[in-house]
């Protein structure tokens, strides 16, 4: 599989070291992007275990690309060594572009997460500020 991986990789870069980066960045980010979005929506609500392992095996296949690329890069066979020099002479530059692409893609989605929680908050809030506060029930005799 690794092997495989760094031909198709390679065919789409050509030796292209701005290429390699480009694309490298782009399966990065996408392809950690969709996972994580997936494994959001999946936790925002309850479900049942068997709509936890579909959103689980959905989020797994997304991230597929990402994940034969980590192969090659922390695998110790054959075919992920002859992975990795594919992917040096004819996708240079594309391992750590797609690092990049990952990292990134985890930074917005945090991001993103943490403002939609801060929004919610502070709508929370509000509406808390504006309700009418409740006097407590005045005790005879007095104003």
């Amino acid at each position: 599989m690794p092997r495989w991986w760094s031909q198709r990789i390679g065919a789409q870069v050509d030796g292209s070291i701005p290429a390699g980066i480009t694309l490298g960045l782009v399966y990065g980010f996408l392809f950690t992007v969709l996972p994580l979005a997936v494994v959001v929506w999946a936790a925002r609500k309850r479900r049942s275990w068997k709509a936890y392992l579909a959103f689980a095996v959905a989020a797994v296949l997304l991230a597929l690309p990402n994940l034969f690329t980590l192969g090659i890069v922390l695998g110790r066979g054959n075919a992920a060594h002859a992975g990795e020099r594919t992917l040096d002479v004819e996708a240079p530059g594309f391992r750590g572009a797609t690092l990049a692409g990952a990292i990134i893609a985890a930074l917005f989605v945090l991001g993103v997460q943490y403002l939609l929680v801060s929004r919610r908050r502070a709508r929370d809030e509000l509406e808390r500020s504006r309700a009418p506060v409740e006097r407590p029930p005045a005790h005879e005799g007095e104003p």
